[in-house]
């Protein structure tokens, strides 16, 4: 607006500069006539026809005339300067808030990049959580599988086995001969050298020696106390303080110590004490030699 009120401005009195001078000018043209046609003495300028008093006005209407123009500019470039530095100030606030927005979406595009990657970051633990609790939700059911196939098995397993297979009997409890000290102790269990000799019950192993006429001896100490004995055997398979189940091999049939052939003399000491008849003990649990 201040740039169009000094074009006006400057418009106006350009037009008054103009008509003056065109005023002076046909004043001039007049009194150059009239002096000419007078005979009057006056001295008019030779060149324009104009008399000293009107040539000083017009120069002083000329530099008024430019002075006025240098106003009229320095007014314009005053008004020019404001406008740029306006449109200065205009584009340097829209640059700040263009900046400003571009900070504003940056940093919302951080917090939804953040958001995501807490939110994978949650999945994926979530998901070991689930897979680590899967996992030892099916160790645990194997862990009781595996307790019940073992609780089966040892339900399944025989609580007594005869000590031998593939046998004769061949002596009794109490018989007499004259291949004994005094009658016989008990059971002889005749069989071919090297058939294996098996614990008859579950125990723990207090003896695997040469016990003399009976020769290589194994003992085995139950649960109840009772003691059973395995003699003549021709080696050993287990040592003092082994745990055995029944059927487990305690060694094999042999020779040594007092026999004439092949077999193992099975004793039953209850309590360890004297040994009793092997027969009906078997048969009590069982079993019919």
């Amino acid at each position: 607006m201040a740039k169009h009120r000094f074009s006006r401005r400057g418009f106006t009195r350009r037009n008054q500069l103009i008509g003056l001078t065109a005023a002076l000018a046909a004043a001039a043209g007049t009194v150059g006539v009239s002096a000419a046609a007078s005979g009057s003495p006056a001295a008019p300028n030779t060149s324009t026809g104009l008399s000293p008093a009107q040539a000083d006005a017009l120069i002083a209407a000329r530099v008024d005339r430019r002075d006025l123009g240098s106003r009229d500019a320095s007014r314009i470039d005053v008004s020019l300067d404001d406008a740029q530095k306006a449109a200065a100030a205009t584009a340097a606030r829209q640059r700040a808030e263009k900046l400003a927005a571009n900070a504003t979406l940056t940093q919302r595009r951080a917090l939804a990049l953040a958001a995501t990657k807490a939110a994978a970051a949650k999945k994926a633990a979530d998901s070991a959580k689930a897979l680590a609790a899967a996992k030892a939700e099916a160790a645990a059911k194997a862990a009781a599988i595996a307790k019940q196939a073992a609780i089966a098995k040892a339900a399944a397993a025989p609580k007594i086995v005869l000590p031998t297979t593939g046998y004769h009997l061949t002596a009794r409890f109490n018989q007499a001969g004259g291949r004994w000290a005094h009658n016989h102790t008990g059971l002889d269990f005749a069989a071919p050298m090297g058939t294996p000799v098996l614990s008859v019950m579950a125990g723990e192993v207090i003896q695997a020696d040469w016990e003399g006429a009976y020769g290589r001896q194994v003992k085995v100490r139950h649960a109840d106390g009772t003691v059973t004995s395995y003699s003549h055997m021709s080696e050993f398979d287990v040592s003092v303080g082994d745990t055995v189940q029944a059927g487990t091999m305690v060694g094999r049939i042999g020779m040594t110590g007092n026999t004439t052939g092949p077999h193992v003399h099975f004793e039953v000491l209850p309590g360890g004490g004297a040994p009793i008849d092997p027969e009906p003990w078997l048969r009590e649990h069982g079993l019919n030699p």
